[in-house]
């Protein structure tokens, strides 16, 4: 009965350690990158490779929401939502250096796409010229506006045709006048596109804008309103902190004028950060509340780009927050049926949801997941990748691990 007992405890003990060493070895932050890669691969591929070889509206099957309110308006606006949001996601990586060998090679390829295809897209003469006027369009020029911001390589390697046709597709979106909510951040953001590489900008664009998050919309503990009324969603991370950053990051390299914000608003980005961190649940699910719950990990933008841009507050360790977005990763990128059998994706967060999906919300829309993708900017070197694995506040305190009590954000 002991040897019995003994073989038993020395089997249980054998399969520990090597659930244990298989854990370790997943979770390092070089297997978490070459995940992160793949994914990003996959996700990215269709559109990019589509649009620089000139056949993204040829290939791109447009699936709109049932509830779509305009099928033709959403059907063309569809192309360049897909490219400017995915392109506002891995412009970090393209920007970046080194990495392992297939890493290298992988960001040169990308490279080359993304410089054919902004070429493409902007081109009257191509057949993936996109539409660059209109509500929707409005919209997406100022995600393909934040991805050149975060690119400069891109911007510096694309010829000067590309570039004057650029900046004449981005001065097309002036035409519209923004929603009283976070839309007038993303005319905020074409015009900071403008200040950053010397072109003529709309200063009362950017004013307008930063005055009204700053002066009016902050509601408390971390979040804006999103216009006039608060709503339990997303888009304080989807839009309005990071286009805020961003935005801020742009105009004050030029000059002092909004250096009165600055202390406010990272005190918000650090408070919203935890906050972010601390609903991701064990299994890297979160919760479904709000509007464009379909933008899947588009939904911890902030958090992404607090991680991309080293601005984490001292409570959140960058091991944690890697070990948080990757568990966000495999829940929403890998649940089965996530993607089309052509790789594009399926209207869903978790898999193929189509009821989940706003009138609005089409093939296009769900690119905006690649913001998850930030930390890619980041060096293999950098802590976020070569720190050792560490929990993130669901797991440890849902393990019986002990944590730090939250607090609210008092600003005054």
């Amino acid at each position: 009965m002991l040897t019995k007992n003994y073989s038993m405890a020395c089997l249980l003990a054998a399969c520990l350690l090597l659930v244990t060493t298989r854990v370790a070895a997943q979770t390092t932050g070089a297997a978490d990158r070459t995940l992160w890669l793949e994914q990003m691969d996959k996700l990215a591929r269709p559109v990019m490779e589509n649009l620089a070889n000139g056949t993204l509206k040829t290939n791109m099957r447009v699936v709109l929401a049932d509830k779509v309110d305009n099928k033709v308006h959403r059907t063309q606006a569809s192309y360049l939502e897909a490219f400017g949001r995915t392109l506002t996601g891995i412009s970090p990586w393209l920007q970046g250096e080194g990495g392992n060998a297939k890493e290298i090679a992988l960001r040169n390829q990308y490279r080359q796409w993304a410089v054919k295809a902004v070429a493409n897209a902007v081109n009257p003469a191509s057949p993936d010229y996109l539409t660059w006027t209109g509500g929707q369009p409005f919209v997406d020029a100022s995600f393909f506006a934040l991805g050149l911001i975060r690119c400069p390589w891109l911007w510096a390697h694309l010829d000067d045709s590309t570039q004057q046709r650029t900046v004449a597709a981005l001065r097309l979106s002036r035409s519209t006048v923004p929603v009283y909510s976070n839309w007038i951040l993303f005319t905020g953001m074409v015009e900071a596109f403008f200040c950053k590489y010397g072109y003529e900008y709309d200063k009362v664009r950017i004013e307008f804008g930063i005055r009204e998050f700053a002066n009016h919309w902050y509601t408390g503990d971390g979040m804006f309103s999103d216009g006039m009324n608060f709503a339990m969603d997303y888009y304080n991370s989807y839009v309005i902190q990071p286009y805020l950053n961003t935005i801020l990051a742009v105009l004050n390299s030029k000059g002092k004028a909004y250096e009165w914000f600055l202390p406010k608003l990272d005190k918000i980005s650090k408070r919203y950060a935890e906050l972010q961190e601390k609903v991701i649940n064990t299994d890297g699910s979160f919760p479904a509340t709000g509007r464009s719950i379909v933008y899947r990990g588009g939904a911890f933008h902030h958090l992404a780009d607090m991680s991309y841009r080293l601005q984490l507050p001292a409570s959140l360790q960058p091991a944690q927050v890697r070990g948080a977005l990757t568990a966000v990763l495999k829940k929403t990128l890998q649940a089965p049926n996530t993607y089309n059998k052509e790789g594009w994706l399926n209207l869903g967060l978790y898999g193929h949801q189509p009821g989940l999906a706003d009138f609005y919300i089409n093939t296009g829309s769900l690119y905006l997941c690649s913001a998850l993708f930030l930390p890619l900017g980041l060096s293999p070197e950098d802590p976020f990748w070569s720190s050792p694995a560490a929990p993130w506040s669901a797991v440890k305190i849902w393990s019986g691990q002990d944590a730090e009590a939250d607090h609210a954000l008092h600003l005054n």
